[in-house]
């Protein structure tokens, strides 16, 4: 019994002595558990749409994601470069009342480009932007994240998807709350003022027009949020067009009976379309029922703050 308490004894001083001894080095290890946990807390794991596992800062500063500004601005995120077609010259100009002092960049993304602004997070809407080696590349300057592997995803889920990158999914999800009771207020108003009418969007180019797909971009907004009819010349064209925007060809546009038409971002005049014969002939121009918007508004693109203006735009054109 006396060499067990003698043992317990010397076992415990020797306890303590090392105690005493390694504080230091205690102190040392647990700061570089905190730094680690510390480090890991400031990113998130995230799989993307092409399967990617890809370490995402928890909050960026310095975020590419060209051609998805909508999501971004909604979110209330800018970010340190915005898409651009033209050497800059031309950008979405209806977020320009947030991106107004955003540096451009071209829509094609040069590696070159991407690296000079040194970004903490890139954002890709779609497959095509990195297929063959683009990602391995962009991937190589920062985190990359490629959100749908479609050319034209669904803009709701896009918009959900950016959320949860950014971390800020309730945010994604109360701007898409809001955007769809908007859209079904104004669809209760067109339905009771004019019932079921049908609409087009058309896009002059020069010689050529073209019309917007039905369910794609202010096509989407139109027949599915607005609940607008879709014209026949509109359904045979979207049966087998897979882009936003397609040429209709002028036997096709004589054909148009839409009720109302939206002209946006034309290149041409309108006093010199409306001279023309075919366009003169058609029923909504004959009734007063044809609207321009410019290069200014959001009629080309898509998102929550895109739509929400062609919503105010289709509302105030039609029950004006």
């Amino acid at each position: 019994m006396s060499l067990t308490l003698l043992l317990s004894a010397c076992s415990g001083g020797l306890n303590s002595a090392s105690t005493n001894g390694s504080t230091s080095e205690n102190t040392h290890a647990a700061s570089g558990e905190n730094q680690a946990k510390e480090s890991q807390s400031t990113e998130h794991l995230l799989t993307d749409a092409l399967g990617h596992e890809v370490k995402v800062p928890a909050n960026p500063e310095r975020i590419i994601a060209s051609y998805l500004e909508d999501h971004l601005v909604a979110l209330g995120v800018k970010p340190v470069a915005q898409w651009s077609v033209a050497e800059g010259k031309s950008v979405q100009n209806y977020l320009q009342y947030e991106l107004k002092d955003v540096p451009t960049i071209p829509s094609e993304l040069p590696y070159e480009a991407v690296m000079s602004f040194q970004p903490d997070l890139i954002i890709m809407d779609s497959a095509e932007m990195v297929a063959g080696d683009k990602y391995e590349q962009y991937s190589k300057i920062a985190p990359t994240y490629t959100v749908g592997t479609e050319q034209n995803n669904d803009w709701r889920e896009e918009l959900l998807v950016v959320g949860e990158v950014l971390n800020k999914a309730d945010e994604a999800k109360k701007a898409l709350e809001d955007y769809d009771a908007k859209a079904k207020e104004a669809k209760e108003k067109l339905q009771t003022a004019i019932g079921e009418k049908s609409a087009v969007v058309l896009w002059p180019l020069g010689k050529d027009t073209y019309v917007v797909h039905e369910k794609y971009s202010s096509g989407d907004v139109l027949y599915r949020d607005l609940g607008l009819k879709v014209p026949e010349v509109v359904q045979e064209i979207s049966a087998t067009a897979e882009a936003n925007w397609n040429q209709i060809s002028l036997e096709k546009l004589a054909e148009l009976d839409a009720d109302y038409i939206f002209v946006v971002s034309s290149a041409v005049p309108m006093e010199e379309l409306l001279s023309d014969p075919i366009w003169a002939g058609l029923p909504a121009v004959k009734n007063g029922q044809i609207y321009e918007f410019d290069r200014e508004s959001s009629w080309l693109y898509t998102g929550v703050i895109a739509n929400s203006q062609i919503i105010d735009d289709v509302v105030e054109s039609i029950l004006k």
